[in-house]
């Protein structure tokens, strides 16, 4: 067997379970903004005068946590479509 299919295939293997392991960091935004807003809600059921406030303050912080799912996906994308392409030039 010629060693560089074998380093060729686990080249690919390493770039398809790394885009899965990546693409699960699309979890903890979504629980911490569920999180967010159900806190918010809460707040502003007890003082309903504050809502702007509230409002604006978890919509920031929804978007900074949204951050964390957005370079989830774009590395996960970056492994599945780029990193291979470039990993089979240096293999040969």
């Amino acid at each position: 067997m010629d060693m560089t299919v074998l380093a060729k295939g686990i080249a690919l293997a390493g770039c398809a379970i790394g885009a899965g392991l990546a693409l699960i960091a699309g979890i903890g935004p979504g629980i911490g903004e569920g999180n967010a807003v159900a806190k918010a809600l809460e707040a502003i059921g007890r003082q309903p005068e504050c809502k702007g406030s509230v409002t604006s303050t978890m919509l920031l912080g929804c978007a900074v946590a949204e951050t964390t799912g957005i370079y989830g996906f774009v590395t996960g994308l970056l492994l599945i479509f780029v990193a291979p392409g470039s990993f089979m030039k240096f293999l040969g």
